[in-house]
Protein backbone atom coordinates (compact mmCIF):
# COMPACT_ATOMS: atom_id res chain seq x y z
CA UNK A 1 0.00 0.00 0.00
CA UNK A 2 2.49 2.39 1.04
CA UNK A 3 4.51 1.89 -2.33
CA UNK A 4 1.36 2.50 -4.20
CA UNK A 5 0.74 5.85 -2.81
CA UNK A 6 4.48 6.51 -3.25
CA UNK A 7 4.32 5.99 -7.09
CA UNK A 8 0.53 6.84 -8.14
CA UNK A 9 0.26 9.79 -5.51
CA UNK A 10 2.54 11.52 -6.99
CA UNK A 11 1.67 10.70 -10.78
CA UNK A 12 -1.99 12.23 -9.69
CA UNK A 13 -0.43 15.28 -8.35
CA UNK A 14 1.64 15.76 -11.66
CA UNK A 15 -1.55 15.70 -13.89
CA UNK A 16 -3.85 18.34 -11.41
CA UNK A 17 -0.62 20.59 -12.13
CA UNK A 18 -0.72 19.93 -15.40
CA UNK A 19 -4.33 20.38 -15.60
CA UNK A 20 -4.16 23.64 -14.34
CA UNK A 21 -1.40 24.91 -16.50
CA UNK A 22 -3.50 24.22 -19.72
CA UNK A 23 -6.42 26.07 -17.93
CA UNK A 24 -4.50 28.64 -17.43
CA UNK A 25 -3.67 29.07 -20.97
CA UNK A 26 -7.52 28.76 -21.98
CA UNK A 27 -9.31 32.14 -21.04
CA UNK A 28 -8.83 34.97 -23.03
CA UNK A 29 -8.30 38.61 -21.25
CA UNK A 30 -6.56 37.34 -17.94
CA UNK A 31 -5.63 40.46 -17.07
CA UNK A 32 -8.70 42.58 -18.15
CA UNK A 33 -8.49 44.70 -14.98
CA UNK A 34 -5.36 45.90 -15.37
CA UNK A 35 -5.30 47.17 -18.99
CA UNK A 36 -5.01 50.94 -19.16
CA UNK A 37 -8.21 51.43 -22.12
CA UNK A 38 -7.25 54.96 -22.60
CA UNK A 39 -4.73 54.10 -25.49
CA UNK A 40 -7.74 52.36 -27.53
CA UNK A 41 -9.85 55.44 -27.35
CA UNK A 42 -10.08 56.18 -31.18
CA UNK A 43 -12.67 55.46 -34.15
CA UNK A 44 -10.25 53.21 -36.58
CA UNK A 45 -10.65 54.20 -40.31
CA UNK A 46 -9.77 51.92 -42.53
CA UNK A 47 -6.76 52.83 -45.69
CA UNK A 48 -7.76 52.04 -49.41
CA UNK A 49 -5.55 49.63 -50.67
CA UNK A 50 -4.65 48.29 -53.56
CA UNK A 51 -7.13 45.69 -55.60
CA UNK A 52 -10.26 47.79 -53.47
CA UNK A 53 -13.25 48.24 -55.16
CA UNK A 54 -14.26 51.80 -54.64
CA UNK A 55 -17.56 53.51 -55.22
CA UNK A 56 -17.65 57.27 -55.70
CA UNK A 57 -20.65 59.94 -55.59
CA UNK A 58 -20.55 63.28 -56.39
CA UNK A 59 -23.30 65.23 -55.38
CA UNK A 60 -23.77 68.98 -56.16
CA UNK A 61 -27.54 71.29 -56.27
CA UNK A 62 -27.39 71.20 -60.16
CA UNK A 63 -27.50 67.60 -61.19
CA UNK A 64 -25.28 68.39 -64.58
CA UNK A 65 -22.54 69.85 -63.07
CA UNK A 66 -22.39 66.37 -61.57
CA UNK A 67 -23.11 63.43 -64.03
CA UNK A 68 -19.62 64.40 -65.88
CA UNK A 69 -17.70 62.88 -62.54
CA UNK A 70 -20.25 59.91 -61.64
CA UNK A 71 -19.09 56.93 -63.59
CA UNK A 72 -22.34 54.69 -64.74
CA UNK A 73 -23.82 52.59 -67.38
CA UNK A 74 -26.95 51.97 -68.26
CA UNK A 75 -27.94 48.49 -66.67
CA UNK A 76 -30.05 46.31 -69.78
CA UNK A 77 -32.60 44.10 -69.15
CA UNK A 78 -34.81 42.28 -71.56
CA UNK A 79 -39.12 43.29 -71.77
CA UNK A 80 -40.97 41.31 -75.04
CA UNK A 81 -37.85 39.68 -76.33
CA UNK A 82 -36.59 43.09 -77.12
CA UNK A 83 -33.02 44.73 -74.75
CA UNK A 84 -33.60 47.60 -72.91
CA UNK A 85 -31.62 49.90 -70.45
CA UNK A 86 -32.69 50.67 -67.00
CA UNK A 87 -31.52 54.03 -64.90
CA UNK A 88 -27.74 53.89 -65.06
CA UNK A 89 -25.71 52.47 -61.98
CA UNK A 90 -22.68 53.78 -60.69
CA UNK A 91 -19.54 51.76 -61.19
CA UNK A 92 -16.43 50.64 -59.15
CA UNK A 93 -13.29 51.86 -59.26
CA UNK A 94 -10.68 49.28 -59.19
CA UNK A 95 -7.19 51.00 -57.50
CA UNK A 96 -4.36 49.19 -59.23
CA UNK A 97 -1.29 48.68 -57.88
CA UNK A 98 0.47 51.82 -57.69
CA UNK A 99 -2.66 52.92 -55.64
CA UNK A 100 -4.45 54.77 -58.01
CA UNK A 101 -7.72 54.97 -59.76
CA UNK A 102 -8.69 56.47 -63.26
CA UNK A 103 -11.15 59.36 -62.43
CA UNK A 104 -13.32 61.05 -64.93
CA UNK A 105 -12.14 64.70 -66.07
CA UNK A 106 -9.14 64.26 -63.23
CA UNK A 107 -7.52 61.12 -65.11
CA UNK A 108 -5.32 59.06 -63.06
CA UNK A 109 -5.48 60.32 -58.95
CA UNK A 110 -3.76 58.38 -56.17
CA UNK A 111 -5.74 57.25 -53.33
CA UNK A 112 -3.86 54.19 -51.96
CA UNK A 113 -2.90 54.59 -47.96
CA UNK A 114 -5.73 57.61 -47.88
CA UNK A 115 -8.24 57.06 -45.63
CA UNK A 116 -12.34 57.89 -47.11
CA UNK A 117 -12.47 61.55 -45.85
CA UNK A 118 -8.86 61.85 -46.93
CA UNK A 119 -9.67 60.60 -50.32
CA UNK A 120 -13.13 62.77 -50.58
CA UNK A 121 -11.84 65.80 -49.25
CA UNK A 122 -9.05 65.20 -52.03
CA UNK A 123 -11.48 64.79 -54.95
CA UNK A 124 -13.41 67.42 -53.76
CA UNK A 125 -10.39 69.76 -53.71
CA UNK A 126 -9.83 68.60 -57.63
CA UNK A 127 -12.97 68.86 -59.18
CA UNK A 128 -13.98 72.62 -57.70
CA UNK A 129 -12.46 74.56 -60.19
CA UNK A 130 -14.85 72.27 -63.62
CA UNK A 131 -17.64 73.68 -61.33
CA UNK A 132 -19.58 77.34 -60.76
CA UNK A 133 -18.05 79.20 -57.57
CA UNK A 134 -21.44 78.54 -56.07
CA UNK A 135 -21.39 75.03 -56.44
CA UNK A 136 -20.01 73.32 -53.26
CA UNK A 137 -19.45 69.52 -54.13
CA UNK A 138 -20.55 66.36 -52.16
CA UNK A 139 -17.85 63.82 -52.25
CA UNK A 140 -18.86 59.82 -50.73
CA UNK A 141 -16.18 57.18 -50.84
CA UNK A 142 -17.70 53.77 -49.89
CA UNK A 143 -15.39 50.36 -50.16
CA UNK A 144 -18.11 47.31 -50.60
CA UNK A 145 -16.69 44.58 -49.00
CA UNK A 146 -13.18 43.41 -48.46
CA UNK A 147 -11.74 39.58 -47.70
CA UNK A 148 -10.15 38.40 -44.82
CA UNK A 149 -8.92 34.96 -44.38
CA UNK A 150 -8.65 32.48 -40.82
CA UNK A 151 -6.99 29.25 -40.94
CA UNK A 152 -5.15 27.32 -38.50
CA UNK A 153 -6.97 25.27 -34.97
CA UNK A 154 -10.35 27.24 -35.79
CA UNK A 155 -13.77 25.46 -35.88
CA UNK A 156 -14.61 26.76 -39.41
CA UNK A 157 -11.61 28.45 -41.07
CA UNK A 158 -12.14 29.83 -44.59
CA UNK A 159 -11.89 33.09 -46.60
CA UNK A 160 -14.72 35.49 -45.38
CA UNK A 161 -15.87 38.36 -46.88
CA UNK A 162 -16.24 41.40 -45.08
CA UNK A 163 -19.56 43.69 -45.68
CA UNK A 164 -18.40 46.56 -43.16
CA UNK A 165 -15.85 48.67 -43.48
CA UNK A 166 -14.55 47.83 -40.01
CA UNK A 167 -13.57 44.44 -38.45
CA UNK A 168 -11.58 43.32 -35.49
CA UNK A 169 -9.27 40.36 -35.12
CA UNK A 170 -11.70 38.99 -32.36
CA UNK A 171 -14.40 39.53 -34.74
CA UNK A 172 -12.84 37.97 -37.41
CA UNK A 173 -12.19 34.77 -35.28
CA UNK A 174 -15.63 34.90 -34.06
CA UNK A 175 -16.90 34.29 -37.52
CA UNK A 176 -14.72 31.37 -37.80
CA UNK A 177 -16.16 29.70 -35.11
CA UNK A 178 -13.35 31.04 -32.07
CA UNK A 179 -10.42 28.97 -31.93
CA UNK A 180 -10.28 25.28 -31.20
CA UNK A 181 -9.51 23.37 -27.53
CA UNK A 182 -6.14 23.09 -29.82
CA UNK A 183 -5.19 26.48 -30.14
CA UNK A 184 -2.66 28.72 -28.97
CA UNK A 185 -4.19 31.25 -27.60
CA UNK A 186 -0.78 33.31 -27.01
CA UNK A 187 0.26 32.65 -30.58
CA UNK A 188 -1.89 34.14 -33.03
CA UNK A 189 -0.68 34.93 -36.06
CA UNK A 190 -1.57 37.92 -38.44
CA UNK A 191 -0.17 38.16 -41.84
CA UNK A 192 -0.47 41.41 -43.44
CA UNK A 193 0.41 43.08 -46.97
CA UNK A 194 0.80 47.00 -47.07
CA UNK A 195 0.61 49.41 -50.19
CA UNK A 196 3.70 48.66 -51.58
CA UNK A 197 3.69 44.65 -51.42
CA UNK A 198 6.10 44.41 -48.24
CA UNK A 199 4.88 41.14 -45.82
CA UNK A 200 4.44 41.45 -42.33
CA UNK A 201 3.96 38.88 -39.19
CA UNK A 202 1.99 40.08 -36.00
CA UNK A 203 1.49 38.15 -33.39
CA UNK A 204 -1.56 38.22 -30.47
CA UNK A 205 -1.94 37.01 -27.52
CA UNK A 206 -5.25 36.40 -26.52
CA UNK A 207 -5.16 35.86 -22.89
CA UNK A 208 -3.63 39.51 -22.96
CA UNK A 209 -6.15 42.09 -22.66
CA UNK A 210 -3.77 44.32 -24.13
CA UNK A 211 -4.53 43.43 -27.55
CA UNK A 212 -7.61 46.33 -27.75
CA UNK A 213 -4.82 48.47 -27.70
CA UNK A 214 -2.65 46.76 -30.40
CA UNK A 215 -2.52 49.00 -33.80
CA UNK A 216 -3.37 46.25 -35.76
CA UNK A 217 -6.51 45.01 -33.88
CA UNK A 218 -8.37 46.00 -36.59
CA UNK A 219 -7.99 44.49 -39.98
CA UNK A 220 -7.22 45.14 -43.39
CA UNK A 221 -7.89 44.09 -47.31
CA UNK A 222 -6.28 40.25 -47.12
CA UNK A 223 -5.10 40.06 -44.20
CA UNK A 224 -4.67 36.60 -42.85
CA UNK A 225 -4.93 35.06 -39.30
CA UNK A 226 -3.21 31.96 -38.47
CA UNK A 227 -4.23 30.01 -35.05
CA UNK A 228 -1.54 27.75 -34.44
CA UNK A 229 -1.98 24.11 -32.99
CA UNK A 230 -0.81 23.46 -29.32
CA UNK A 231 1.74 20.54 -28.41
CA UNK A 232 -1.15 18.18 -27.75
CA UNK A 233 -2.70 18.37 -31.22
CA UNK A 234 1.17 18.20 -32.79
CA UNK A 235 1.49 14.93 -30.26
CA UNK A 236 -1.80 13.73 -31.64
CA UNK A 237 -1.31 14.23 -35.34
CA UNK A 238 1.99 12.18 -34.61
CA UNK A 239 0.24 9.02 -33.10
CA UNK A 240 -2.09 9.02 -35.49
CA UNK A 241 0.44 9.17 -38.22
CA UNK A 242 2.33 6.64 -36.40
CA UNK A 243 -1.09 3.99 -35.74
CA UNK A 244 -1.64 4.32 -39.67
CA UNK A 245 1.73 3.07 -40.51
CA UNK A 246 1.78 0.27 -37.68
CA UNK A 247 -1.68 -0.97 -38.99
CA UNK A 248 -0.39 -0.87 -42.56
CA UNK A 249 3.13 -2.58 -41.51
CA UNK A 250 0.78 -4.99 -39.47
CA UNK A 251 -1.52 -5.56 -42.68
CA UNK A 252 1.60 -6.38 -45.03
CA UNK A 253 3.13 -9.26 -42.63
CA UNK A 254 -0.07 -10.67 -41.98
CA UNK A 255 -0.42 -11.24 -45.78
CA UNK A 256 3.40 -12.34 -46.20
CA UNK A 257 2.76 -15.12 -43.65
CA UNK A 258 -0.28 -16.26 -44.70
CA UNK A 259 1.16 -16.44 -48.87
CA UNK A 260 4.05 -18.19 -47.09
CA UNK A 261 2.36 -20.60 -45.30
CA UNK A 262 0.13 -21.17 -48.09
CA UNK A 263 3.21 -22.00 -50.19
CA UNK A 264 5.22 -24.19 -48.03
CA UNK A 265 2.20 -26.64 -45.79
Amino acid sequence: MKRFNRIVLPLIALMLLAACGTQKDVPYFQNAESVDLSKSQYLFDAKIMPKDQLTITVSTTNDEAATPFNLTVPTPYTVNSRSTYSQAMLQTYLVDNAGNINFPILGSIHVGGLTKSQAEKMIQDQIKPFMAEAENPIVTVRMPGYQISVIGEVARPGTFTVSREKISILEALAQAGDLTIYGQRKNVQLIREDSTGQKSIHIFDLTDANIINSPYFYLQQNDVIYVTPNKVKAQNSSVGSMTTLWFSATSILISLTSLLYNILR
